[in-house]
């Protein structure tokens, strides 16, 4: 015997529950770009106290910069196109302020007074013309690794 079985007609009293759709990806490209700077200044800081404390630059350390930056902006902004340009460039400037910051830390070391002092004397326009005398080839390859890693981040952390 074979027959055709339906199934029972769905009870009118109990409505579907639908499951709900995925949350919308929501980002702002204000708070991406306001949290880009304030992870730039704070890897800017690190970057220069890194070098001062091994007396070099290290690669790894323009790498972390370039990842702080790039994620702070991918993470917060959402998958704007803009941010990943914005995260590139102020990884550009958050490493250039660590090399500063190296030369201002250094210059307090050296001259056995305090970073303050440093810095109102020689401002940044003469620890600027001091980087600038000892600028390398090397100094421009770490603020283009900083730059495409924060490209690179906050390109995969928007997703």
């Amino acid at each position: 015997m074979n027959q055709h079985i339906q199934p029972p007609a769905p009870d009118s009293a109990t409505p579907a529950v639908p499951y709900p759709a995925e949350p919308a990806r929501a980002g702002s490209i204000g708070l991406g770009i306001a949290a880009a700077v304030v992870a730039a200044l704070a890897a800017a800081a690190a970057y220069g106290g890194i070098m001062n404390a091994i007396d070099r630059q290290v690669g790894y350390a323009a790498v972390g910069v370039g990842i702080l930056v790039g994620f702070a902006a991918g993470k917060l902004g959402g998958k704007n196109p803009v941010l990943p340009v914005a995260g590139a460039v102020l990884s550009l400037a958050a490493v250039y302020l660590g090399q500063l910051f190296y030369i201002a830390l250094a210059l307090a070391d050296y001259g056995n007074v305090g970073l303050g002092e440093v810095l109102s004397k020689a401002g940044v326009g003469g620890l600027n013309d001091i980087w600038q005398e000892g600028v390398d080839a090397m100094d421009y390859v770490f603020l283009g690794i900083g730059a495409f890693v924060a490209f690179a981040t906050a390109k995969k952390s928007s997703a």
